[in-house]
Parts: structure tokens; C-alpha cells; sequence
């Protein structure tokens, strides 16, 4: 235990590097790190289980600081626990162009920064899934390689925000009990004080949802240190309101929303010194006080000494938390390409992501699957997933409920933490819901995979609030995701493929409700891989082509059908992922698209289309309620409609 006022002094190492970066900067929210600069401090240099000299240490307590945009707090505390990874330049070129101490802490530029934050309420409904993966990881690997805690420090815009209200009422539900949120009560927003806005009492709400909730002085070093105590006794979640004052120290500004998104500036700084004590130029810690902070991991040597030891005897585990693919993984899904093509299989994409699920799940045990209350349509669950419960962890399955917001922040923490590779299903039209923390994967780079059922106005009679228009469009346009639109079997298996060995970004696998006929004539090569390529040659000098997508290129070859029938010669692109053909060299994409006119067919919006097509196929409005054959034909895609556009093209 650690004296109080040296407690004050290393807390107060906190606030001056906080305000003194954000001066720098002239830019910055400095309240939030100096109203919990206190609270920081206890949990960081007496509770938390880290070891700056192995950032990447599997079994660390997972820190998530929900209210991103105090990251100079973060920051700080790196930096003076000895982190290599931040020098006291990296603190002084705070938001600074190409540096790593970026405006909100960005996953990957950083060593301990655990998560992405800055949209408020994806943090704290992220550490719902970090805290799950590690329940789930210690029930099958046990304590001595998986057991520590996720800690949160989130403000009121974390607690407003829906999302949070659906990840809090998982967490509860599931009895989370390694997960601990420090609340920043401060009463303080950008616009004001909270109750202008709000008057939910957090208590009651928290307790509703299976939560343990605590009030303390978020000042009083003894109340956090008993507060953090009790909470890791507890069998259930924790919320722990740290009643603070925001800007803690400022003369003028503190307990306002005056310091909430504005630097101090140098002559209010400089108050504050003298009112704490603080008797250091700007960004100069004293080597006592540095040293006190450098030397509070040291308590975690042995356990992580102990635990490199046991995970050196386990190498199935090493492997297991590596997110590494087993051997020959996928040979049963090869095989299943093999066997539609002797079957031809005709079949849902939905039903063929099934078929593949099948083969997937058994060989694969970092999978965990899920749903939002769609599995049913979404067909997600198959053979060998177990629900998870409160009461048994061993399973890969969760059910979401109707949570499509919290379904993809709790896929993010459990991808970030390891030893989980996600997939959970919705409706594509759904994916909405779920599109700021998908947004977050890609800018983090994860691997989580999406099964988006109902992709068009296949859906049918459910009508347009079910049937996606403008969502292909809309997630081709986010950078650093894969939006697959398969047109058979034989694709879907192979986007799966690429899903699962894409380390690096997320995937959508947008499938259809109607059954559709194999197209493929070969499964040697993932030519999905490739992004598109020629599915149904041309016989002789093509006359044009016809890209199309999941369910249209079906559409399509009858079409080409029909016009060989007229003399004009087309072949058929399918292009599964505009995302992969992107990348591909050009000489391949003129040798797919060919130097002929082209056009394009998707039941979608036709945005984006004209990159490669002089003509588009779509639908530029919203759907209608009637059967999906009814709308084919009221908008105008079927086979004869791409035969008149083409004639009409080439006239």
C-alpha cells in the first residue's frame, strides 16, 4: 500500500502531463485526466496486473478507457510506468501529426492502448466482450494461464450512449464478474451539467441489469483502494460511481464544462501549480516521483514470470491465443465444394454459409458464433456450438438477444483480447445497428466476420424496411473491410475461407434468403480470392460483359444465354468482393472485364457501378412488400431486362 501523499504526488504527475500536452497542443480535453487522475493512480500502481517490458502479455488485466477523449490521462500513466513504447517527446507531440499519442488512443500505434476509443460507448460495450473472452479462456484453459481483469474508466456520454444499455444488460445477464467500470461522475457534459439532459438514476439502473454497484469519493485514496477490493469479490460486474470534480486542481474551471474540451492554457496552468503544490516547469516529472511509478509493475514480476513458465509447457494454448488456424482447417470445406459440384447443390447462400458452418466449427477452437436473436434465419448455429451461460462458460455460441449494437462492440473486445476469432449474424438491412463498431473493427483491423442474411429485395414480402438498397454501396465505401456478396456454394465457401485467414480486417458475408443454382464448373482455385473474374465465358470475340453479384449472376448467365441466342457474344463476371479485385494487378482486371462494353447487375443501388460499367442495373429507391420474384420483374432485373440493356448498349 502506497502512502497517500505520495499517492497525491503521482497523481499530480498525471494532471501536469495532461494539461501540460494539451497547452502544447492547444487542443485537447484535460478535465476527465484531472478529475481521475487520483482514481488512475490507486488502480494502476497498487491493482492492475501489467508489465511494461511485455506490453503483449496475454494474461495482463485489459484497461479500456471508454472515454477516449481523456487520452492524455492513458498516456500519462504510460508513460510513467516506463512504457518504451512513449518517451516524454511522444507526450510533448500530443495530437500531433504522425504521433503515436494521436487525439483519442488508437489500437496498434501504441503499446498499451488496448482499444480504439473516441465514439463514446464502444469502449465500455467493448470490454463486455474482452471480460467474456477471458471467462471463456479460463474455463478451458484454467487459472494459471487465463485469469485477470478488465478495467474501465467510462464518463456520462458513455453511460447515455445505447449501446452501453445493451452491452451492460449482456454482461449482467452473463455475470461478468471480472469487469470493473469506474463511472467519472462529474456531472459535467460539453454542453453543461448532466441533469439538463438526463436524470436516470445509474444505480438503479445497473442494479436492474445483474450489476454490484458502489458510490465513492473519486478523491479519497482509501475509498478507491476498498472500493476495487470489494469488487473483485464480487460474482457479478461492478460499477464504481467516482464521484469527482472535473478539472480537479484548475482554479477557475474546475467542476465546469469550461475544461472539458478546452486546454487550461499557461496562466490558469500555473495556478494550478501553485495550488497543488506543483513547483516543476511544464513536462518535468521529478526523478522521486518517476521512480516511484517505474517501480509499481514490479509487483507483477513473479506472476508473470510464473505464467511465461506455464504457457511455455502448453503449446496448444500458445497456438490457441495466437488466433493461429489449425492444420488443414478447412479440409472438409474443401470437400464440400467437391461434393456440390457432383450434387449440384442449389441452395441459399444463407443455407450454404450453414453447410459450411458445419465444417468450420469442429476445427476451428477459437471460434465463438452467435446471433441477434436470428440464428433461426441467419442459420449461424450448427453442430458443435454450445450456448454460453452464466453458470457454464465452456461454450461458443452467445446468444445476443435483439442487441445488434452490442453484438458488434462485444465481437471487437473479443477479437482484441485473443484467443477468439467472432462471426454472429442479423439481417443485412440490421447491419445499421451495428455499423459504428464495424466501422471500429476496420479502423483496428480485426478479424470478425459479419453473416448479413436477407441481402436484397430477395427478402420479399417482409418489404422495405427489411430489404437492403443502399448497404453494399455504403460498406464498399468504408476502407479496410471485405463485403462479399457470393452467388453460390462454391463462393460462399471460398469467402469463408478468406474470411477466417484475413488477420487484418473484417468481413461481411452478405447472403441471400432465395435458393440459387451452382454456377461453378471447377473448385480448384479460390478464384473469389481474385475479387471477380469470368464465371460464364464468352464463345468466341466478346461482344460485352455483364458483372453481377450474389443472386444476379444467376440472373446474368441466363441472360447471356438468351442473347448468344441473338448472336451477341457476353461473358459473365461474378464479382464477389470489389475490395480483393481492387487489389489485384491491372492486367488481370482488364483481362476480366475486357475491353468490350459492360454492364453491371446488383439488387442495389447502382452508386459506385460506374467504375467499371458504361451501363447500371439496380434499384435506386427503396423496395416494396411482395413476393421476391414479383420484384425482380418490378425492378426490372431479370434476364430479359439485361438482354434489352444490352441490345440497347451495343446499338
Amino acid at each position: 500500500m502506497i502512502d497517500s501523499s505520495e499517492l497525491k504526488d503521482m497523481a499530480n504527475a498525471i494532471r501536469f502531463l495532461s494539461a501540460d500536452a494539451i497547452n502544447k497542443a492547444n487542443s485537447g480535453h484535460p478535465g476527465m485526466p484531472l478529475g481521475m487522475a487520483d482514481v488512475a493512480t490507486v488502480l494502476f500502481s497498487e491493482f492492475i496486473k501489467l508489465n511494461p517490458t511485455a506490453p503483449k502479455w496475454f494474461d495482463r488485466d485489459r484497461f479500456v478507457l471508454s472515454a477516449g477523449h481523456g487520452s492524455m490521462l492513458l498516456y500519462s500513466l504510460l508513460y510513467l510506468m516506463g512504457y518504451k513504447d512513449v518517451s516524454i517527446d511522444d507526450i510533448k507531440n500530443f495530437r500531433q501529426f504522425g504521433a503515436k499519442t494521436a487525439g483519442h488512443p488508437e489500437y496498434g500505434h501504441l503499446d498499451g492502448v488496448d482499444m480504439t476509443t473516441g465514439p463514446l460507448g464502444q469502449g465500455i460495450s467493448s470490454a463486455v466482450g474482452m471480460a467474456l473472452a477471458e471467462r471463456v479462456i479460463n474455463k478451458k484453459y484454467g487459472a494459471s494461464l487465463c485469469n485477470h481483469y478488465t478495467y474501465v474508466i467510462a464518463g456520462d456520454g458513455c453511460l447515455m450512449e445505447g449501446v452501453s444499455e445493451e452491452a451492460i444488460s449482456l454482461a449482467g445477464h452473463l455475470g461478468l464478474n471480472k469487469l470493473i467500470v469506474f463511472w467519472d461522475n462529474n456531472n459535467i457534459t460539453i454542453d453543461g451539467t448532466v441533469d439538463k439532459s438526463s436524470s436516470t438514476n445509474q444505480f438503479e439502473r445497473f442494479n436492474a441489469v445483474g450489476w454490484h454497484t458502489i458510490d465513492i469519493d473519486g478523491h479519497d485514496y482509501d475509498a478507491i483502494r476498498q472500493a476495487i477490493q470489494e469488487a473483485q469479490k464480487q460474482d457479478k460486474p461492478t460499477l464504481i460511481s467516482c464521484r469527482t470534480i472535473i478539472g480537479y486542481g484548475s482554479p477557475s474551471k474546475s467542476g465546469t464544462s469550461k475544461c472539458h474540451g478546452s486546454p487550461l492554457g499557461a496562466e490558469e496552468t500555473e495556478l494550478m501549480r501553485k495550488k497543488l503544490d506543483w513547483n516543476y516547469k511544464p513536462f518535468e516529472i521529478p526523478l522521486d516521483i518517476l521512480n516511484k511509478w517505474r517501480q509499481t509493475q514490479n509487483r507483477n514480476l513473479i506472476k508473470y514470470n510464473t505464467w511465461v513458465q506455464a504457457a511455455s509447457l502448453e503449446a496448444e494454448f500458445r497456438d490457441f491465443i495466437a488466433n493461429k488456424l489449425p492444420l488443414k482447417w478447412d479440409d472438409e470445406l474443401n470437400q464440400l465444394k467437391k461434393d456440390a459440384l457432383v450434387e449440384k447443390t442449389n441452395v441459399a447462400t444463407r443455407k450454404a454459409s450453414e453447410m459450411c458452418l458445419k465444417r468450420i466449427v469442429p476445427h476451428i477452437p477459437e471460434i465463438i458464433g452467435g446471433s441477434a436473436d436470428l440464428a433461426a434465419s441467419n442459420l449461424t448455429f450448427v453442430d458443435g456450438l454450445k450456448t454460453i451461460t452464466k453458470d457454464d462458460y465452456s461454450g461458443n455460441n452467445i446468444m445476443y438477444g435483439i442487441r445488434e449494437h452490442a453484438m458488434g462492440a462485444i465481437m471487437n473486445g473479443m477479437a482484441l483480447h485473443g484467443g477468439v476469432i467472432p462471426y454472429a449474424g442479423t439481417f443485412f438491412v440490421f447491419s445499421d445497428y451495428m455499423r459504428p463498431s464495424m466501422r471500429l473493427a476496420a479502423l483496428m483491423g480485426l478479424r470478425v466476420i459479419y453473416v448479413l442474411t436477407h441481402d436484397s429485395i430477395g427478402v420479399g414480402e417482409d418489404g422495405p424496411t427489411h430489404q437492403p438498397i443502399e448497404h453494399l454501396a455504403s460498406y464498399r465505401a468504408m476502407p479496410n473491410i471485405l463485403t462479399f456478396r457470393p452467388a453460390d456454394v462454391i463462393e460462399t465457401a471460398e469467402c469463408w475461407q478468406i474470411a477466417l485467414t484475413e488477420e487484418k480486417r473484417p468481413s461481411i458475408l452478405a447472403l441471400s434468403r432465395q435458393n440459387l443454382p451452382l454456377l461453378r464448373t471447377s473448385a480448384d482455385e479460390n478464384l473469389s480470392s481474385k475479387g471477380a473474374y469470368v464465371i460464364s465465358k464468352s464463345k468466341a470475340k466478346r461482344d460485352a460483359t455483364i458483372i453481377a453479384t450474389g443472386s444476379e449472376v444467376s440472373i446474368a448467365v441466363e441472360a447471356q444465354k438468351i442473347l448468344f441466342e441473338k448472336g451477341i457474344d457476353v461473358a459473365v463476371v461474378s464479382m464477389p468482393c470489389q475490395e480483393l479485385f481492387e487489389e489485384q494487378t491491372l492486367n488481370y482486371q482488364l483481362e476480366v472485364l475486357g475491353t468490350s462494353p459492360v454492364i453491371s447487375v446488383e439488387a442495389g443501388t447502382t452508386f459506385g457501378w460506374n467504375r467499371y460499367a458504361q451501363k447500371t442495373i439496380g434499384i435506386d429507391m427503396f423496395g416494396a412488400s411482395a413476393p421476391s420474384s414479383k420484384l425482380y420483374e418490378h425492378f426490372a432485373i431479370t434476364p430479359d431486362d439485361i438482354v434489352e440493356e444490352i441490345e440497347g448498349l451495343l446499338s
